[in-house]
Order: C-alpha cells, then structure tokens, then sequence
C-alpha cells in the first residue's frame, strides 16, 4: 500500500509538472498570436480608409458617421457595443491633419513615428505605444497606409486600436485553456488511480487469498470492489473452492490450483509493476488490456481445473476443435510478455505464419504458458527464450528453450512427476505440478513431453504432436 502511494504521488507530480509546461507553452504565445491576428484587420482597414482618402472621401464625415452607429454584438462571452477604431491623417511631411479621436494632434508632427516614417518611404509602417508609460494595458496598435497621387506617396492615413479592446478575449480564451488542462489533467490521474483500485490492489488480495487456500485456512472471500474482471475472479475462485471442500482430493487440486494461478498472476504483477513507469498512452492501454485478458483467463483456468480429474479418466480428448495453433503461441508470448520484461529477459519466436490443429485450445496454451514462464525464471538477466517449431511428417513439436544453466540429468528422468521440483541452489522450490500439467496434456493430444540439456546450458522442454489426431 505504501509503495502504492508514493508510486501514484510520483506519477502526479509529473504529470503535474507535464501540465504545467504545456499550459505555459500554451498561453505564452497567446496574447502575441492575438494580436497578430488584429494587426492583419488593421491592416485591411488602413488600406481601405486610404482607397478613400484617394478617391478624395472626408475621412471627417466617415467617422462621424460610425460614431453615431447603434449596434450589439456578442463574440462568445465578450459584447461589444462601440467601434474600437480609429485612424489619422498626415500630410508627406507628417503633420496630422485629421485625427478622429484625438483632434488636438492636428498640426503636430509625426513624421518621426514608425508608422508614419517607414509608410511615407514606401515601407510597411506599424507600431505599438503606450499612452501611460507606467500602465503595460494602455498600449495601442498603429498601422500605416500610404495615400498616392498620381505614383506619388502624399501622405500616410494610420488606423490605431487600443490592445484593452482585445485583451477580453484573451481572457476569455486564457480561461479556457487553462480549465480544459486541468480537466484533462484531472481525467488521466482519475484513470490511473482506477487501475490501482480496481485492479493492483484487488489482485494482491486474490494473491494472498489463493495462498491461503493451499494452507488450509478458512478464510472468507475478500473484497475485490465492483471491477467486473476481478470480482469475477473473486467469485470463481470462492465457488472452486467451496466445490472441493469435504472431498478427498481436495488438497491435491487446491495445491493445482495455486500453481495455475501463478501464471496469469505474474503476468498481471508484470503489467501492473510497468504501470508505474511512465510511458506512452498508447503502452499504457495495451497494459492495463493485458491485465483484463489475464484475469479472464483466470476464470477459465479454474473452471478447466475442475474438469481434469473427469479429463484424466478418459481415453481421448474432450471439448477438442480446429484452431490456429501458431496465433494460439503468438497469444502465449504476448500474455508472458510483461513477465519477461520484469525478469529482463527476451522473448523469441519461430513460427510459421498459421498452422490449423485440432486439439484443446486453452488447455495447449497454458501448457505453453508454463513452458515459458519456467524458462523465463531459469533464465538469467539479459537472457533470450526461444519457442520454435519443427513438423516431421505427421507430427509437429514445440520446444522452449531457455539459457539457463540447464537442468542434470538425473532431475530430468523425474522433471514430469507430480510434485517433484528441481531448482538450482538459491532460487527457491516450486511445488512440481508445472510439467506434469505439460505432460498430462501432451498425452490428452495423444502426444509426449520431453525434456533435455542443450549443448550450450540451458534447457530445452519440448511439446510432441500428432497432426490430424481427432
């Protein structure tokens, strides 16, 4: 619980410090990108109200006459009631002789200004100028448009406009950005801590839960949350085991039991541990996909489990159909994917594009299963495990091979008995029901399971088919 939580304090504070950044990037450039926009406007006007000024329009009756305009617009949450738009008028030397806000500047010179300067040589003129030094809001926009007679520039007409007409939408559009971020935000870190409650923590209780059952101990079934694929887990199990309660191979297929469980739940413990690494939405997803899968697969292994005792009284087969055998190890390899990343272990395949056999699906794939995770567990940091295949007239086998430090020979004459477990000084003891679940399915096939060194070490487990076999 406690990694838990300094795990998810981790990830928000880099989210935290994600969101930020892209929040400042966003709204660092809005503003200029505003009135860039504004500029471009100004521009169009400048030009027209010089168009005017050419075809000799009093530029006096024109504003006079927008003064007396009446309207009301609402651009989103701003209104606008006045136009916030004015121009004036110089002469080729740069004394004004028309200002429609500013009457007093008629007669003054404003032939050094920007605008006025580089328009009156034929250059693009524009400037920005506060009316208060002191006050950054009191900044106004002025672009320049020359006036020609006859190819000859005469005099300049510049429209200005106050940026306080344009910071309310900059506002507004800052408030926007800003709250989007943080519901954004907010959603990817209510996301992340649902996988944690929904999936991490009820399948460490499923783990403790299941461990408890190969004890013996009568304890109740924990609670799991309203997780669909969990709480389905939760009820198969509770069901499995109170099916086995009072009988005489109770023990034996409780003890199965755990050892299945330890597959899927590895794989999901791989899965949920890269959770907490920071990685790619898309990474992420396919992650938290593969912990559904593996608890689905839970369910089914324990429903199958109770059927094996009916399985091994039979002298073929039951519940057999035609699949894809080559898509049904390629499923094997992504369900052990997570597993192997944790052990730091490469997974390799060569297999041909498909193969149809007839057989028990989920029975050979989690056969294969435990041939890959016993090979990933023998196999040292950096180390790759194969799954191959090689037909021979009418029978086919799958092999992994691991590089461990191979299995002696006298654990390979009893690698297939129930119970029997051979691990090398240091790295624990399993309970011995991995492969002879291997072998009890290999011979449900009509085939065999073998065992054997390989020349360089580790350890080859092969599975042996009949092709055909119905």
């Amino acid at each position: 619980m406690r990694l838990t939580r300094v795990t998810l304090f981790f990830i928000s504070l880099i989210m935290g410090l994600g969101f930020y950044r892209l929040t400042d990037y966003l709204l660092e450039d809005l503003e200029a990108q505003t009135l860039q926009v504004t500029e471009e406007s100004m521009i169009d006007s400048s030009q027209l109200l010089a168009n005017f000024v050419e075809n000799d329009q009093d530029l006096t009756k024109i504003f006079q006459g927008i003064e007396g305009r009446k309207f009301e617009a609402r651009i989103f949450a701003v209104l606008k009631n006045k136009v916030g738009i004015n121009a004036y008028l110089t002469d080729e030397n740069g004394l004004v002789l028309f200002d429609s806000a500013n009457p007093e500047n008629v007669g003054k010179d404003f032939s050094e200004w920007s605008d006025v300067y580089k328009t009156l040589r034929g250059k693009y003129g524009a400037r920005s100028s506060r009316s208060n030094e002191k006050d950054p809001t009191s900044s106004i926009m002025y672009v320049g448009a020359p006036i020609r007679r006859d190819g000859t520039i005469t005099g300049c007409v510049s429209v200005y406009k106050a940026q306080s007409d344009i910071l309310p939408f900059v506002r507004d559009r800052r408030q926007t950005i800003i709250w989007s971020v943080i519901l954004i935000g907010l959603g990817i870190l209510s996301l992340i801590v649902a996988v944690f409650i929904w999936l991490f923590r009820p399948v460490g209780k499923l783990t403790n839960y299941a461990r408890a059952i190969t004890r013996g101990e009568r304890r109740s079934r924990p609670k799991v949350g309203l997780g669909r694929e969990v709480s389905t887990l939760a009820n198969a199990l509770h069901d499995m085991r109170e099916s086995l309660e009072g009988r005489q191979y109770a023990e034996r297929y409780i003890q199965t039991l755990t050892h299945e469980l330890k597959s899927p739940l590895a794989a999901i413990q791989g899965a949920a541990e890269l959770l907490n690494e920071d990685m790619p939405q898309t990474d992420r997803a396919r992650f938290v996909d593969n912990i559904r899968s593996q608890t689905k697969r839970c369910e089914e292994l324990i429903h199958q489990l109770l059927e094996l005792s009916a399985l091994e009284a039979q002298t073929h087969l039951e519940n057999s159909h035609q699949f894809d055998l080559a898509a049904r190890c390629q499923k094997s390899l992504d369900e052990m994917s997570p597993l192997a990343e944790t052990a730091e272990v490469t997974l390799h395949a060569q297999l041909p594009t498909n193969l149809t056999f007839f057989g028990n699906e989920p029975l050979l794939g989690s056969a294969l299963n435990h041939l890959l995770e016993n090979a990933i567990q023998f196999s040292p940091a950096g180390g790759e495990v194969t799954l191959s295949f090689r037909k021979s007239g009418k029978n086919l086998t799958l092999s992994v091979t691991d590089q461990g430090p191979g299995i002696p020979d006298f654990a390979a004459a009893r690698a297939f008995e129930r119970f029997y477990s051979y691990r090398k000084e240091g790295s624990g003891k399993g309970n011995g029901l991995g492969l002879a679940f291997v072998k009890e399915v290999a011979e449900l096939h009509r085939g065999t399971a073998t065992i054997s060194r390989t020349e360089k070490g580790g350890t080859t487990v092969g599975i042996n088919l009949p092709l055909g076999s119905q």
